[in-house]
């Protein structure tokens, strides 16, 4: 049967397709088109078409710029440490939910976890600055009734604390909304499989090693992907918001807060879009590599 017949004869399914197909390309496929600045020298008053070329220049001044060895710096270890300890938390998380026969206490850490993803960054940034403040916060005020330290540390102040707090945040923020879909792959494991591994004596954590991360294997490789390819997506919004202090530019100065700066704050918008670009181009080589090695296991994305 040719592909044209089978369009065909599920048109009212095709259909339901149409307005995604629309959205994706006026959002995702027709923006495209501003890459141009990258190899222009790009003027407001000229436009695309006036603006004169400049080949590869901005490309350069990026790679020769003094802070282009701190933001590739500061994107890969803040991404990094985002990969390792915020990746497999939300599946930490519902194998414990998993083990809770009590529904109702289930259902009531499930709530408290969720909650935080639906509160925006400024939300989110606020209560970690109230918490962390010198000033009366909740953190100084317990090490200091614990005898743990004398004087309130200005935790928003001092580099070496940014990327602990930074990741530590995002963990507690998205570590219940990124369980769900974790939660819903153990759901359908078959539970006589499980009542099969209890008669020959296997523990829990056998269970699990055995049963259940196999089961979802699947899942967590394909997330693994997507979370690989977003590997230089450090985070933009978090960082904004928690990195208020110049003194932490050093350590959390990353390529979406760079873009932003040279290219909003200071108007140079074919630079910032060589960055971008640079960035985007580097995401898709990630991704492409990670689904070839996912593909050795069966699972993958293409």
């Amino acid at each position: 049967m040719s592909l044209v017949l089978r369009l065909l004869r599920q048109w009212d399914i095709q259909l339901m397709v149409i307005p995604g197909l629309i959205l994706i390309l006026i959002f995702s496929y027709i923006p495209m088109y501003g890459v141009l600045m990258a190899f222009q020298n790009y003027s407001l008053y000229k436009g695309f078409f006036h603006s004169p070329w400049v080949g590869f220049k901005h490309f350069e001044m990026f790679f020769h710029s003094p802070e282009f060895f701190q933001v590739i710096r500061n994107t890969l270890v803040i991404s990094l440490l985002k990969l390792c300890i915020g990746f497999p938390a939300p599946i930490i998380l519902a194998l414990m939910l998993n083990e809770v026969k009590n529904m109702l206490f289930k259902r009531i850490v499930q709530t408290v976890t969720y909650l935080p993803h639906f509160m925006s960054w400024v939300i989110v940034g606020g209560i970690m600055m109230s918490l962390l403040s010198t000033d009366n916060g909740s953190v100084n005020l317990l090490l200091t009734r614990l005898n743990l330290i004398e004087d309130p540390i200005h935790f928003l102040s001092l580099p070496e604390w940014f990327w602990g707090i930074l990741v530590s945040t995002n963990v507690w923020k998205e570590i219940g909304f990124g369980s769900i879909v974790y939660l819903a792959a153990i759901a359908g494991i078959d539970p006589s499989l499980y009542e099969a591994a209890s008669m020959d004596g296997a523990s829990k954590f056998k269970q699990i090693y055995l049963i259940t991360l196999p089961a979802i294997m699947p899942v967590i490789i394909i997330f693994m992907i997507l979370a690989i390819g977003n590997l230089l997506n450090a985070g933009f919004e978090d960082i904004l918001l928690l990195a208020g202090n110049p003194v932490l530019r050093g350590v959390s100065d990353v390529i979406d807060t760079y873009v932003y700066r040279v290219g909003i704050q200071n108007s140079r918008y074919s630079y910032a879009t060589a960055v971008g670009l640079f960035k985007a181009i580097l995401s898709i080589g990630l991704l492409t590599a990670a689904n070839y090695l996912a593909k050795r296991s069966g699972n993958s994305l293409w």
